[in-house]
Protein backbone atom coordinates (compact mmCIF):
# COMPACT_ATOMS: atom_id res chain seq x y z
CA UNK A 1 0.00 0.00 0.00
CA UNK A 2 0.96 3.42 -0.85
CA UNK A 3 2.53 5.84 2.01
CA UNK A 4 -0.05 8.65 2.49
CA UNK A 5 1.35 12.12 3.63
CA UNK A 6 -0.57 14.08 4.68
CA UNK A 7 -1.10 17.69 6.43
CA UNK A 8 -4.80 18.06 7.90
CA UNK A 9 -6.74 17.35 4.39
CA UNK A 10 -4.02 18.70 2.14
CA UNK A 11 -2.66 15.69 0.62
CA UNK A 12 1.55 15.72 -0.39
CA UNK A 13 3.30 13.75 -2.86
CA UNK A 14 6.31 13.16 -0.21
CA UNK A 15 7.70 13.86 2.77
CA UNK A 16 10.46 16.08 1.49
CA UNK A 17 9.75 19.91 2.13
CA UNK A 18 11.60 23.87 1.65
CA UNK A 19 11.94 25.20 5.03
CA UNK A 20 11.15 28.52 5.64
CA UNK A 21 13.82 31.39 4.95
CA UNK A 22 13.91 34.81 4.28
CA UNK A 23 16.19 35.75 1.73
CA UNK A 24 16.45 32.43 0.06
CA UNK A 25 12.54 31.33 -0.80
CA UNK A 26 11.73 33.86 -3.44
CA UNK A 27 9.31 32.73 -5.88
CA UNK A 28 11.56 31.54 -8.72
CA UNK A 29 13.49 29.58 -6.10
CA UNK A 30 10.52 27.93 -4.75
CA UNK A 31 9.23 27.10 -7.92
CA UNK A 32 12.58 25.56 -8.85
CA UNK A 33 12.72 23.64 -5.35
CA UNK A 34 9.30 21.96 -6.48
CA UNK A 35 9.91 21.09 -9.81
CA UNK A 36 12.82 19.48 -8.59
CA UNK A 37 11.00 17.27 -5.99
CA UNK A 38 9.75 18.85 -2.85
CA UNK A 39 6.04 18.41 -1.83
CA UNK A 40 5.87 21.91 -0.21
CA UNK A 41 7.50 24.92 -0.23
CA UNK A 42 7.56 27.66 2.50
CA UNK A 43 7.76 31.11 2.06
CA UNK A 44 9.66 33.43 4.46
CA UNK A 45 8.43 35.36 6.85
CA UNK A 46 5.75 37.72 6.50
CA UNK A 47 4.24 39.95 8.81
CA UNK A 48 0.35 40.40 8.41
CA UNK A 49 0.45 44.24 8.46
CA UNK A 50 2.73 44.04 5.31
CA UNK A 51 2.06 45.96 2.11
CA UNK A 52 4.21 43.92 -0.38
CA UNK A 53 3.05 42.07 -3.09
CA UNK A 54 3.13 37.97 -2.45
CA UNK A 55 3.71 36.11 -5.53
CA UNK A 56 2.37 33.11 -4.64
CA UNK A 57 2.15 30.63 -7.96
CA UNK A 58 3.59 27.44 -6.21
CA UNK A 59 0.61 27.36 -3.88
CA UNK A 60 3.07 27.75 -0.98
CA UNK A 61 2.80 27.28 2.84
CA UNK A 62 2.43 30.59 4.16
CA UNK A 63 4.72 31.86 7.22
CA UNK A 64 3.14 34.26 9.62
CA UNK A 65 5.37 36.32 11.60
CA UNK A 66 3.38 37.99 14.38
CA UNK A 67 2.93 38.74 18.07
CA UNK A 68 -0.78 39.90 17.70
CA UNK A 69 -4.14 38.97 15.91
CA UNK A 70 -3.66 42.62 14.29
CA UNK A 71 -4.87 42.47 11.01
CA UNK A 72 -4.56 38.62 10.77
CA UNK A 73 -7.86 37.58 9.93
CA UNK A 74 -8.09 39.83 6.84
CA UNK A 75 -4.53 38.85 5.35
CA UNK A 76 -5.79 35.34 5.58
CA UNK A 77 -9.21 36.23 3.66
CA UNK A 78 -6.88 38.13 1.11
CA UNK A 79 -4.66 34.94 0.56
CA UNK A 80 -6.30 31.89 1.45
CA UNK A 81 -7.04 30.78 -2.09
CA UNK A 82 -3.45 30.67 -3.21
CA UNK A 83 -1.95 29.21 -0.11
CA UNK A 84 -1.81 25.47 0.99
CA UNK A 85 -1.49 25.79 4.52
CA UNK A 86 -0.91 28.45 6.88
CA UNK A 87 1.99 28.69 9.46
CA UNK A 88 2.71 30.26 12.32
CA UNK A 89 6.80 31.30 13.16
CA UNK A 90 7.63 30.53 16.73
CA UNK A 91 10.96 29.46 15.69
CA UNK A 92 13.02 32.80 14.09
CA UNK A 93 15.93 33.68 16.56
CA UNK A 94 17.39 36.57 14.83
CA UNK A 95 17.91 40.36 16.08
CA UNK A 96 14.51 41.28 14.04
CA UNK A 97 12.56 38.62 16.08
CA UNK A 98 14.36 39.98 19.70
CA UNK A 99 13.38 43.42 19.11
CA UNK A 100 9.60 43.02 18.16
CA UNK A 101 9.06 39.55 20.56
CA UNK A 102 8.01 38.13 17.13
CA UNK A 103 9.46 34.23 16.32
CA UNK A 104 11.12 32.27 19.23
CA UNK A 105 10.89 35.39 21.86
CA UNK A 106 7.24 35.43 21.62
CA UNK A 107 6.59 34.03 24.93
CA UNK A 108 2.83 35.29 25.95
CA UNK A 109 0.81 31.90 25.83
CA UNK A 110 -2.40 33.44 25.70
CA UNK A 111 -0.97 35.73 22.82
CA UNK A 112 0.32 32.39 20.93
CA UNK A 113 -3.66 31.20 21.92
CA UNK A 114 -5.39 33.99 20.33
CA UNK A 115 -3.40 33.97 17.27
CA UNK A 116 -3.93 30.35 16.39
CA UNK A 117 -7.63 30.40 17.22
CA UNK A 118 -8.02 33.41 15.20
CA UNK A 119 -6.15 31.77 12.02
CA UNK A 120 -8.16 28.42 12.96
CA UNK A 121 -11.53 30.37 12.20
CA UNK A 122 -10.00 32.41 9.62
CA UNK A 123 -9.13 29.31 6.96
CA UNK A 124 -10.14 26.23 6.22
CA UNK A 125 -6.82 25.36 4.91
CA UNK A 126 -3.95 23.36 7.32
CA UNK A 127 -2.58 24.87 10.10
CA UNK A 128 1.18 24.50 11.40
CA UNK A 129 3.67 26.18 13.81
CA UNK A 130 7.25 25.90 14.11
CA UNK A 131 9.19 25.92 17.28
CA UNK A 132 12.30 26.09 18.67
CA UNK A 133 13.95 23.87 21.94
CA UNK A 134 12.62 26.21 24.50
CA UNK A 135 11.50 25.96 28.49
CA UNK A 136 7.93 27.01 26.94
CA UNK A 137 8.24 24.63 24.03
CA UNK A 138 5.77 21.86 25.92
CA UNK A 139 3.61 25.06 27.09
CA UNK A 140 2.86 25.45 23.72
CA UNK A 141 3.02 21.95 22.30
CA UNK A 142 -0.57 21.84 24.73
CA UNK A 143 -2.17 24.89 22.89
CA UNK A 144 -1.12 23.96 19.50
CA UNK A 145 -2.20 20.24 19.29
CA UNK A 146 -5.48 21.91 19.54
CA UNK A 147 -5.36 24.21 16.89
CA UNK A 148 -2.99 22.77 14.51
CA UNK A 149 -2.52 19.99 11.94
CA UNK A 150 1.11 19.24 12.22
CA UNK A 151 3.80 20.79 14.33
CA UNK A 152 7.50 21.60 12.83
CA UNK A 153 10.39 21.45 15.75
CA UNK A 154 13.75 22.96 15.04
CA UNK A 155 15.46 21.58 18.48
CA UNK A 156 18.13 24.23 18.86
CA UNK A 157 17.99 27.03 21.48
CA UNK A 158 18.07 30.78 20.52
CA UNK A 159 21.32 31.63 22.02
CA UNK A 160 22.51 28.63 19.45
CA UNK A 161 20.80 30.10 16.52
CA UNK A 162 21.96 27.76 13.08
CA UNK A 163 25.07 26.87 15.06
CA UNK A 164 25.74 23.64 17.40
CA UNK A 165 24.07 20.39 17.28
CA UNK A 166 20.35 20.29 17.21
CA UNK A 167 19.11 17.99 19.84
CA UNK A 168 17.43 15.26 18.40
CA UNK A 169 16.38 13.96 21.79
CA UNK A 170 14.11 17.08 22.63
CA UNK A 171 12.58 16.46 18.97
CA UNK A 172 11.73 12.92 19.50
CA UNK A 173 10.02 14.30 23.44
CA UNK A 174 8.12 16.37 21.29
CA UNK A 175 7.18 13.62 19.20
CA UNK A 176 6.25 11.23 21.79
CA UNK A 177 3.98 14.40 23.92
CA UNK A 178 2.14 14.47 20.21
CA UNK A 179 1.97 10.75 19.85
CA UNK A 180 0.04 9.58 17.16
CA UNK A 181 -2.67 13.08 16.90
CA UNK A 182 -0.57 15.24 14.82
CA UNK A 183 2.42 14.80 12.15
CA UNK A 184 5.93 16.22 13.58
CA UNK A 185 7.79 17.88 10.52
CA UNK A 186 11.80 17.74 11.84
CA UNK A 187 13.95 20.82 10.96
CA UNK A 188 17.54 21.20 11.75
CA UNK A 189 20.80 20.03 9.65
CA UNK A 190 18.67 17.75 7.75
CA UNK A 191 20.59 16.65 4.45
CA UNK A 192 20.67 14.33 1.70
CA UNK A 193 22.39 11.35 4.36
CA UNK A 194 20.59 11.32 7.38
CA UNK A 195 17.09 12.58 5.88
CA UNK A 196 15.37 8.79 5.31
CA UNK A 197 17.05 8.23 9.16
CA UNK A 198 15.26 11.08 9.94
CA UNK A 199 11.76 9.76 8.38
CA UNK A 200 11.93 6.53 10.63
CA UNK A 201 10.89 8.65 13.60
CA UNK A 202 9.07 11.83 12.07
CA UNK A 203 6.58 12.39 9.85
CA UNK A 204 8.54 15.04 7.30
CA UNK A 205 11.68 16.73 7.07
CA UNK A 206 12.14 20.11 6.27
CA UNK A 207 15.64 21.17 4.43
CA UNK A 208 16.84 24.52 4.48
CA UNK A 209 20.55 25.47 4.30
CA UNK A 210 21.19 22.34 2.06
CA UNK A 211 18.87 23.23 -0.37
CA UNK A 212 20.03 26.93 -0.88
CA UNK A 213 22.01 27.06 -4.31
CA UNK A 214 20.95 23.22 -4.11
CA UNK A 215 17.30 22.84 -4.98
CA UNK A 216 18.44 19.43 -6.61
CA UNK A 217 18.74 17.75 -3.05
CA UNK A 218 14.73 17.31 -3.80
CA UNK A 219 15.48 15.43 -7.08
CA UNK A 220 18.25 12.97 -5.43
CA UNK A 221 15.80 12.66 -2.29
CA UNK A 222 12.74 11.63 -4.11
CA UNK A 223 15.07 9.54 -7.26
CA UNK A 224 13.69 11.98 -9.73
CA UNK A 225 15.49 12.21 -12.97
CA UNK A 226 14.87 15.99 -13.32
CA UNK A 227 17.62 18.49 -12.55
CA UNK A 228 16.98 22.26 -12.40
CA UNK A 229 19.76 25.23 -12.59
CA UNK A 230 20.99 28.21 -12.51
CA UNK A 231 19.56 28.95 -15.99
CA UNK A 232 16.23 27.63 -14.91
CA UNK A 233 16.63 30.30 -12.29
CA UNK A 234 17.35 33.30 -14.09
CA UNK A 235 14.61 32.42 -16.36
CA UNK A 236 12.15 32.80 -13.81
CA UNK A 237 13.48 35.50 -11.88
CA UNK A 238 13.13 37.49 -15.10
CA UNK A 239 9.57 36.30 -15.47
CA UNK A 240 8.76 37.21 -12.21
CA UNK A 241 11.15 40.85 -12.46
CA UNK A 242 12.92 39.96 -9.13
CA UNK A 243 15.53 42.68 -8.02
CA UNK A 244 18.79 42.19 -9.65
CA UNK A 245 20.04 42.25 -5.62
CA UNK A 246 18.09 39.01 -5.37
CA UNK A 247 18.80 37.60 -8.55
CA UNK A 248 22.91 38.61 -7.68
CA UNK A 249 22.10 36.44 -4.44
CA UNK A 250 21.20 33.72 -5.76
CA UNK A 251 24.07 33.53 -8.44
CA UNK A 252 26.11 33.68 -5.23
CA UNK A 253 24.43 30.82 -3.84
CA UNK A 254 24.40 28.61 -6.94
CA UNK A 255 28.12 28.24 -6.97
CA UNK A 256 27.94 25.70 -4.49
CA UNK A 257 29.86 22.47 -5.56
CA UNK A 258 31.12 24.14 -8.58
CA UNK A 259 34.81 23.90 -10.17
CA UNK A 260 36.27 27.42 -9.59
CA UNK A 261 33.28 28.54 -6.92
CA UNK A 262 35.92 31.11 -5.64
CA UNK A 263 36.88 32.63 -8.91
CA UNK A 264 32.98 32.79 -10.04
CA UNK A 265 31.96 34.45 -6.64
CA UNK A 266 34.35 37.06 -7.55
CA UNK A 267 33.28 37.99 -10.48
CA UNK A 268 29.68 37.87 -9.02
CA UNK A 269 30.41 40.38 -6.82
CA UNK A 270 31.64 43.10 -9.53
CA UNK A 271 28.20 42.15 -11.53
CA UNK A 272 26.58 44.92 -12.44
CA UNK A 273 23.44 43.87 -14.11
CA UNK A 274 21.31 40.63 -15.18
CA UNK A 275 23.67 40.35 -18.54
CA UNK A 276 26.80 40.42 -16.94
CA UNK A 277 25.52 37.43 -14.58
CA UNK A 278 24.45 35.43 -17.16
CA UNK A 279 28.18 35.72 -18.80
CA UNK A 280 29.81 34.89 -15.70
CA UNK A 281 27.67 31.70 -15.89
CA UNK A 282 28.10 31.79 -20.10
CA UNK A 283 24.40 31.09 -20.34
Amino acid sequence: MKQQFKIGSLKLKNPFLLAPMLEPNDIAFRLLCKKAGASLTYTGMINPLSKQKLVLDDKPALQLFCNSTENLAEFIKKYDKKVSLWDFNLGCPSKLAKKFCHGAYLNDLDAIKQILITIRISTKKPVTIKLRKSPNALKILTIAEKYCDAIAIHPRTNAQGYSGTPDLEFAKLVKSKIGTKLPIIYSGNVNEKNAHELLKTFDFVMLGREAIGNPNIFAKLTNKKIRVNFKDYIKLAIKYKLPFRQIKYQAMSFTKGMKKAKVVRREIVHAKTIEDIKEIYKL
